[in-house]
């Protein structure tokens, strides 16, 4: 019965641990104009990573592919990200942050800048691999947001920068569509590749600098990853959760535009990627999410999230028809995975204050590796059977995920 209880308490023990070992120097909290400034460099970041999922269709008749083809550029920029994630984010315990996100700001305007100007198919997704790997940017401001923020206001705040994240990725479609629709689909990645400066800019201006958790050999920073997974049964269960969860993100995302290109529906970039709109209303549930995490509810709520995924599966599933149906489908999908994605995260970053990029890296990586499994069997579900066939897999994935959480309950 003892061990039963101490597994039962053994996120809630790690997360009281994390918030007791908060620097000492935060304590007055964390001034809003930097948590707005992490925000908005997260969304702007890692917005680049999504620009190509509306534009689709257009890009496949630029370059005289198939949608299935054209369908494999968001899995090339995902790899990229997973390589970025695995490579890049460590050194945010190894470098100084300030200097480090400048730098890799600047990178990801030259990869975007030759996404605009590539002259064929293969320099596209060749480039997309350059954005992907750059645009982990992201998941270097929001450790370093939990870093800074005292205790008390740790989960409420890595909440906000992680609206700013996931409002980026979501208004990122609604912008490419707009912007694809009045100048075409290169002026999208050329307004990006300008982004990245202005924002270089303003992070050198802004961003104190902070010194590493972790000096020492970079390979040494690596292997501590592996370290940290096998080490922490916690980080295991929520990089599972992770994996699962945008593996359901992935698959909505990349075939809903070629629902709403399709027969039925007949629509054009622009409205594709207003239906980013939608999936922004549940970048609202973070920081509530976050509050959750520092009240000690977080895996209670992740439960109620991950019912409303496999909820937000079946009105997708009458979206082949309806259109009420799929825009509710998609907010709850959104909000369902967003609000679970939070509560992994706070677990996470408490358990070892010194390592939060390394936990970022081992996290991250599980999820996007679900994301582009998410990716290419929706692809090919969506070749084979249509809309109605990828909703029967994501539901299929959610429930998996419901069974994983209830089983760690137990």
């Amino acid at each position: 019965m003892a061990t039963t209880a101490s597994r039962a308490d053994e996120e809630g023990a790690a997360l009281g641990g994390g918030q007791a070992a908060g620097a000492a120097g935060a304590a007055q909290g964390m001034p809003r104009a930097l948590v707005l400034l992490l925000a908005l460099t997260s969304g702007a970041a890692v917005a680049n990573l999504y620009y190509i999922q509306p534009l689709l269709n257009v890009v496949a008749r630029a370059f005289a592919v198939s949608d299935g083809t054209a369908g494999l550029l968001v899995t090339f920029a995902q790899v990229g990200y997973v390589a970025g994630l695995a490579l890049l984010v460590p050194t945010g315990d190894l470098l100084e942050r300030r200097r480090l996100i400048v730098s890799v700001l600047v990178a990801a305007a030259g990869a975007l800048a030759a996404c605009a100007l590539a002259p064929s198919f293969a320099v596209l997704a060749v480039a997309l691999v350059g954005v992907g790997v750059l645009s982990v940017v992201a998941q270097i401001a929001v450790p370093l947001a939990s870093t800074l923020a005292a205790p008390h206001e740790r989960g409420r705040v890595v909440g906000t920068v992680m609206s700013g994240l996931l409002i980026g990725i979501l208004i990122s479609r609604t912008l490419s569509g707009l912007v694809a629709q009045l100048g075409g689909w290169r002026l999208v990645f050329a307004l990006a590749a300008g982004a990245m400066l202005a924002l270089a800019l303003t992070v050198r201006r802004v961003l104190p600098e902070i010194a590493p958790h972790s000096p020492g050999p970079y390979r040494a920073v690596l292997r501590s990853v592996l370290t940290l997974v096998g080490e922490e049964r916690v980080l295991r269960r929520r990089m599972l959760l992770g994996a699962l969860g945008f593996a359901n993100f992935s698959m909505l995302w990349t075939c809903v535009a070629f629902l709403l290109g399709g027969p039925h529906y007949r629509y054009d970039e622009a409205v594709i990627g207003l239906f980013g709109l939608a999936g922004a209303a549940g970048a609202s549930v973070a920081p509530l999410a976050g509050r959750f995490a520092d009240r000690g509810h977080g895996r209670r709520a992740q439960g109620v999230f991950l019912a409303l995924v496999i909820a937000g599966w079946g009105l997708l599933a009458l979206g082949v028809s309806s259109l009420p149906a799929l825009i509710a489908g998609i907010v709850l999908l959104d909000f369902g995975v967003q609000g679970s994605h939070i509560s992994n995260q706070a677990a996470i970053y408490a358990l070892r204050p010194e390592a939060r990029s390394r936990l970022t890296t081992a996290y991250m990586v599980s999820s996007f590796l679900g994301g582009i499994a998410g990716s290419l069997l929706s692809t090919s579900f969506y070749a084979a059977d249509g809309w109605s066939a990828v909703c029967m897999l994501g539901a299929a994935v959610a429930a998996g995920a419901v069974l994983v959480w209830a089983l760690a309950r137990r």
